[in-house]
């Protein structure tokens, strides 16, 4: 067995190297999902929360994907459709639902990075539902 001409060098290296995984760690924070929805439903992120949220969204999945915002004082307002392999950042005012729609007959994916107010409610119910279908 070989003994390194310069044992004191590991230490310094190894500490170098947990910092800048920390640091890369740190680099993109906010949520991540790998999101699936289910056909005829929608995804419904956020609603009633105090601050501004970013959606970074990249469609991995075969089918497009509705993107809609319901504000606080209510109506809906359409923004983007994601087709299969296209991404789009889209920003929704505090208060606002983000909305992902699946309108085919097949499973939708979509990778989702969230930043800005994360506090924000999540849930599923049928296309076309005004108010959020929300669990205890």
């Amino acid at each position: 067995m070989r003994t390194p001409k310069h044992p004191g060098s590991w230490p310094p290296l190894l500490t170098g190297l947990l910092l800048v995984t920390g640091l890369l760690a740190f680099r993109h924070p906010g949520l991540h999902s790998n999101l699936f929805i289910e056909p005829g439903k929608q995804f419904v992120l956020g609603g009633e929360q105090p601050g501004a949220f970013k959606v970074e969204a990249r469609n991995v999945g075969k089918v497009p994907v509705e993107f809609k915002e319901r504000p606080r004082g209510g109506g809906i307002f359409g923004r983007a459709t994601l087709a299969p392999g296209q991404r789009a950042t889209l920003r929704f005012l505090a208060g606002s639902s983000a909305l992902l729609l699946n309108p085919s007959a097949q499973t939708a994916n979509l990778n989702l990075h969230v930043t800005g107010d994360t506090r924000l409610s999540m849930g599923y119910e049928p296309n076309g539902t005004r108010e959020a279908v929300r669990k205890p």
